[in-house]
């Protein structure tokens, strides 16, 4: 008996990792939007600065120019934040199948077929809204408003305070991976200080990449101009020589990238783990289950003239049986796995903890359990532990005498031989069949004769046909994460347009001197285009080695703390190279539009002045 509060709150902890999982990538994204946020009031700034100057020449004071210039960023934060509720709003409606197919694929049955918008989302958004672009604002404002008017008109000035801040950029991103570290070392389960340790990670990176596009910029000028010439050369210096745009665009890149690089290696290092656990596990040619619920727990159970059906087909040598049933226990509802256990099949779960030989001796006499690596570590079990558990037959202790590696589910569960799970309980069920069969390329004949037989009542299938399933439904639980990998990169190509613009403006009339000198529009496409490169190439650069190590957060402690589950990580080399291809042509297209407008710009407009 169970209260249905208390039901409530199991399936509430059941998707608890999931959400924060999901809601941590939403935040990874939004890291990555309020680049683009202080990218665009930057630049509402830049456009204004002259006449932000001539305000100040004519008496109007700081507090003035700051209060109307904050105001301005209220006032456009509150339209995006309004537009942006209901795009998001209408891609919520988008992401709500690829959500319950998950839930319902990991979890339990959910239907779901409207998007609600509760007034807390609604009040987040508004808060993330205004107050980040108050935020944004308030730097590019103060910098205005600080300055004596004259140097207001001066965009020298601004260079140079970017330039001076660059060692206390690198002293903050020190700093903030060291708290990383920190943070990883403070505690060894806690998810959310974890998750706090990805965002320093994140942040850390984000302050090195200024001096990183400052450093590119100079290495580079000297080779740019043996290759491209003076344009080259220009190319090369302009980005360094224009840091407080270039640097914030290139971290806003670098760092989208990382995510999509991190993001991948995991999935890829989780892929090829669960590869390699179905090549043990599923070890039966054929595997039979009931299509039909019966009242006991809505457990799918087959029946005795099926299994008889099944053991007598041709070909089929030896079974196997499996039962999984819910018990109570002193922590709460546990999954218990009853099957056949012989030494062949038992070998095929990898041990993580325990040695193998006495763990065999230990399951044969049966006082004793397999506990998954989930379910061990959210229970804090080693092996040697007792466990008590509600048999039929009253409470029970059995030792845990080893613990296996298992991506079933994250919820955990204890595997125990069918021999002992008889001994204590009356339940006699079935739950599913693997069938052995000989030869192995009779396995299709044997469930086409099952199918005939036994009808709908039962789904059969080959090896390969449930492992393609099992790869099928992890596939569909990371087409979410992609959603979110493509809104970062969209909005750092956004952030890197900004910076671009805001670089056509200050540049106007430096671009006119030089049209006048000489410069033709193609080379002014040229200088454009060679400078969004080098920023590809720098964000690319950072994010390739940035992006492993994201991954290995992701891997050995994000999924560990969240799942309990250890995977294998793997980095495939042409994850990298596709990295830095991404951030050269995210870069180039942004700069495609900058570039069309600087070139197409007439020398004399660019050089009058009132």
């Amino acid at each position: 008996l169970r209260s249905k509060e208390a039901r409530a709150s199991g399936l509430a902890q059941m998707t608890r990792a999931f959400r924060l999982n999901l809601t941590a990538l939403s935040l990874l994204a939004l890291v990555v939007g309020m680049f683009l946020v202080y990218n665009t009031m930057t630049f509402s700034v830049v456009e204004r600065r002259p006449l932000l100057g001539r305000l100040r020449s004519i008496g109007v004071t700081r507090r003035e120019i700051l209060s109307t210039t904050l105001l301005e960023a209220v006032v456009l934060g509150g339209l995006g934040t309004l537009v942006g509720a209901v795009l998001g709003w209408l891609l919520a409606h988008g992401l709500l199948r690829l959500v319950s197919q998950t839930i319902n694929d990991l979890y339990f049955a959910v239907s779901v077929t409207s998007v609600e918008l509760p007034a807390a989302a609604l009040a987040k958004a508004l808060a993330l809204g205004l107050g980040g672009s108050t935020l944004a604002a308030l730097r590019p404002a103060l910098e205005a408003t600080a300055a004596p008017p004259r140097a207001v008109l001066q965009r020298s000035n601004e260079e140079r305070r970017g330039r001076d801040a660059l060692p206390g950029l690198l002293l903050a991103s020190g700093a903030l991976a060291a708290l990383a570290w920190g943070l990883l070392a403070a505690s060894e389960r806690s998810l959310i200080l974890a998750f706090a340790a990805v965002f320093a990670t994140v942040l850390a990176v984000a302050c090195a990449v200024p001096a990183a596009t400052w450093a590119a910029g100079h290495l580079i000028a000297r080779p740019a101009r043996r290759l491209a010439g003076s344009v080259g050369a220009m190319a090369a210096r302009g980005v360094a020589a224009t840091l407080s745009r270039t640097g914030i665009a290139t971290a806003a890149l670098a760092v989208a990238i990382a995510t999509t690089v991190g993001v991948g290696v995991m999935i890829d290092s989780f892929r090829g783990t669960l590869v390699r656990w179905l090549d043990t596990t599923l070890v039966a040619d054929v595997f039979v289950t009931s299509t039909e619920q019966t009242p006991r727990g809505a457990s799918p159970l087959l029946d005795d003239t099926l299994i008889d059906l099944a053991r007598t087909t041709t070909g089929v040598t030896s079974t196997v049986t499996y039962r999984r049933v819910e018990v109570d226990s002193p922590r709460g509802p546990t999954q218990l796995h009853a099957l056949d256990l012989d030494r062949r099949a038992f070998d095929g779960f990898a041990l993580r903890r325990g040695d193998p030989d006495r763990a065999w001796s230990r399951l044969a006499n049966g006082d004793a359990v397999l506990a998954s690596e989930p379910y061990a570590w959210r229970h804090g079990l080693d092996v040697g532990d007792v466990l008590e558990l509600a048999t039929d037959a009253g409470a029970q202790r059995f030792e845990v005498a080893g613990v296996f590696a298992d991506y079933a589910t994250d919820r955990g569960r204890l595997l125990i031989p069918r021999r002992a799970y008889d001994r204590h309980w009356s339940d006699r069920g079935v739950q599913s069949l693997g069938l052995f069969v000989e030869p192995t390329n009779a396995a299709d004949r044997v469930a086409e004769a099952l199918r005939t037989a036994a009808g709908p009542e039962v789904t059969v299938m080959v090896n390969r046909e449930l492992r393609a399933l099992s790869l099928d439904i992890f596939d569909r639980t990371f087409r979410i994460t992609a959603v979110l990998r493509l809104l970062a990169i969209g909005v750092a190509f956004v952030g890197v347009l900004s910076a671009l613009m805001a670089l056509q403006l200050e540049r106007r009339r430096e671009l006119g001197v030089l049209r006048a000198l000489g410069m033709t529009p193609a080379q002014v496409w040229g200088l454009v285009t060679a400078q969004t490169a080098l920023l590809g190439v720098v964000a690319g650069l950072v994010a390739a080695p940035f992006g492993v190590l994201l991954a290995a957060q992701l891997v050995h402690v994000i999924n560990k703390r969240s799942f309990g589950w250890t995977l294998e990580m793997t980095v495939d080399p042409a994850i990298l190279g596709q990295a830095l291809l991404l951030a050269v042509i995210a870069a180039l297209a942004a700069g495609i539009y900058p570039a069309h407008k600087m070139a197409r710009a007439r020398p004399a407009d660019a050089l009058r002045s009132e």
